[in-house]
């Protein structure tokens, strides 16, 4: 599978393109600027092996072209960035979106959240690109970019996934199984998005108070999680 990522150079995107890529998956990065997408690419490569499949171009481009796409952006600039890749995204096609919308976005700070209109980033997302045009997910709010770009330790905790897509849910949490230790945890439908990406400012909020860069979230109950009637 190709699986896209919108914004991977940022932080949060780039570590997933090196954990997705590390775990046998054909990666390719997007940015604004195509030479960029290039260039953390050839840096991806750098740090996991030149053999690794890895590529980078422009966001658009990759939109276009990968089977499952992840959009990793900051919420400041998550519409434009839903409305320039909106013409480019084949019908039908799973998106993972991963925006927190942090109070960093109107000058506030990062341990305060701001309440989008349509409830989530990613039912605002889902009414720019259009519910009936795409499959969408949102996740991974619960996982550190630190914890992420680190691959020497394990991962650790759980990433909740939201949408209304049971099968898209299953597609995206097959790729979190991809990557050593990490589970994934079905949330429910999107609408609870507007619980689960708030709890990214909760944790920076931990992490500043104790110190600490890769505050992670893990739920107990069961000792492995995934589809619900599995």
């Amino acid at each position: 599978m190709e699986i896209g990522v919108v914004g991977g150079t940022g932080d949060e995107g780039f570590g997933l393109a090196l954990h997705l890529a590390r775990a046998g998956h054909n990666v390719v990065i997007g940015s604004r600027s195509e030479d960029r997408g290039r260039q953390a690419a050839e840096r991806a490569r750098e740090i996991l092996g030149g053999d690794i499949p890895v590529d980078g171009t422009s966001n658009e481009t990759c939109a276009a072209g990968a089977e499952l796409l992840f959009v990793t952006v900051p919420y400041a600039g998550q519409a434009e960035i839903y409305r320039s890749i909106k013409p480019h995204v084949p019908a039908g096609r799973i998106v993972v979106d991963t925006t927190t919308p942090l109070a960093t976005a109107v000058g506030g700070r990062p341990w305060q959240v701001v309440r989008p209109w349509h409830g989530s980033a990613a039912e605002q997302a889902e009414a720019i690109v259009g519910k009936d045009e795409v499959r969408l997910v949102a996740g991974f709010h619960t996982v550190s970019a630190e914890q992420l770009h680190d691959l020497e330790r394990p991962m650790e905790g759980d990433v909740l996934l939201c949408g209304s897509d049971s099968e898209a849910k299953q597609a995206v949490g097959g790729l979190v199984e991809s990557i050593p230790n990490l589970r994934w945890v079905d949330a429910g439908d999107l609408a609870m998005a507007r619980i689960v990406e708030p709890l990214t400012a909760l944790m920076v909020s931990v992490n500043r108070r104790y110190g600490l860069k890769e505050t992670g979230i893990a739920l107990t109950g069961r000792e492995r999680w995934g589809r619900p009637d599995a």
